[in-house]
């Protein structure tokens, strides 16, 4: 196999176990995304949506995005983020931990909506409030969704990358094959 082919392969265990970190940021974004909900069973905003609930959803989101954030960094630090595939790889973390880190503020101001239409009796205010709680949740919600799909990318590359070592392995073999096992010595006793 070629130097410069060797040079560009991220080695084996290393590309599963970012695949296997990568998978499980990629699911924490996908639960949140999925659970964090404003609306009710009918669709319809509640007419008091709880405020510490709503501060939680920011709280964690940003804990999300600190995770994201520091995969997307120990992977620039890595030799294989050099590499053609690790070129890519770092391209979706960036965007993942850039999708992720709009989630948060998003979050907190629905709460903040939150807060403000619990305290208001003008039903137009109320009304006004409540579409911007909306808003706010359901673009957090697709700032988490996106940077899930950023990660599955990602894991996209390096399951190819995967396919590659499969590809690459055989050829090795053959051009480096194992040296015979040792053989008895010609003394007998």
């Amino acid at each position: 196999m070629s130097h410069d082919i060797q040079r560009e392969l991220i080695p084996r265990n290393d590309t599963i176990r970012l695949i296997g970190n990568l998978n499980t940021m990629k699911e924490r974004l996908h639960d949140a995304f999925q659970q964090w909900v404003l609306l009710d069973e009918n669709d319809h905003v509640p007419a008091a949506p709880s405020y510490p609930e709503l501060l939680q959803h920011a709280a964690d989101a940003q804990e999300l995005s600190r995770d994201v954030l520091q995969l997307a960094t120990d992977f620039a630090r890595s030799p294989h983020a050099t590499t053609r595939v690790g070129r890519a790889v770092l391209t979706r973390l960036a965007s993942a931990a850039s999708l992720s880190s709009h989630a948060a503020p998003h979050f907190a101001d629905t709460a903040q909506h939150a807060l403000l239409r619990s305290r208001t009796s003008h039903s137009t205010e109320q009304h006004y409030l409540a579409n911007h709680m909306v808003i706010d949740h359901a673009d957090a919600r697709a700032f988490l969704r996106r940077s899930s799909e950023a990660l599955h990318e990602a894991v996209i590359e390096l399951d190819q990358h995967l396919g590659l070592h499969r590809f690459l392995t055989p050829m090795t073999q053959q051009q480096n094959p194992a040296p015979p096992p040792p053989g008895r010595s010609g003394h007998h006793r």
